[in-house]
Parts: structure tokens; sequence; C-alpha cells
């Protein structure tokens, strides 16, 4: 499955358009305390074990939106965005959506 950023892809045509998928994820603030907690490779102010949590949550959203597509028939979901939010007691969402469509190669 191609997923991507932009409205349109080189090298494809979009057939049909089948609606707007999207993934979720919220990262708990116990999770941040126990990394915060046992971090030692903090580097110039940055933490790879925040890091290593913060793409983990992305790439788990980014998996439920191609599963959402999938079961619409998509071979590819154009117009993606990706957001990162903070919500109370220091909570983080991780929330991406985009069309699903359906493609033939030019």
């Amino acid at each position: 499955m191609i997923i991507s950023t932009t409205p349109s892809l080189d090298g494809y045509s979009i057939d049909s358009y089948l609606g707007i998928v999207s993934g979720e994820t919220i990262i708990g603030a116990n999770v941040f305390k126990d990394f915060f907690a046992s971090i030692t490779d903090i580097v110039g102010g940055r933490s790879s074990a925040y890091e290593k949590v913060l793409k983990e949550a992305k790439a788990t959203a980014l998996s439920e939106m191609e599963m959402q597509a999938r079961a619409f028939g998509a071979d590819a979901i154009v117009g993606i965005d990706l957001d990162y939010e903070t919500i109370r007691d220091g909570m983080l969402m991780v929330t991406v959506s985009g069309t699903a469509v359906r493609i033939t190669k030019s």
C-alpha cells in the first residue's frame, strides 16, 4: 500500500475515492514517567527512549489507518495528515488521517 501526504501520486491515476480513514494512539503519562526515570542516554537534550515511544505510537496509528483502508479495498492513502497532541494528565495522542483510494499505474 502506498501512503502519501500528497493529494496525488506520480505515475498513478486515482480511479476512485473510497473515504476518509484514520488511526489514533494514546500514550499514558505513566509510560513517560517510567522512561524519564530510567533515561541515561540524553545527549544534547534529546532522549532516544522518548523518541522510540513516539515512533512506535506513530507506527501504530499509521498501521490502524492502513487496516481501515484495506477494509475499503484501497490500494493507497493520499493526503495524510499526522498530528501530535497533549491531552490531560500529560498523555500524548497521535492521530493520522487520509483518503483511501484505488489507483492504477499510468
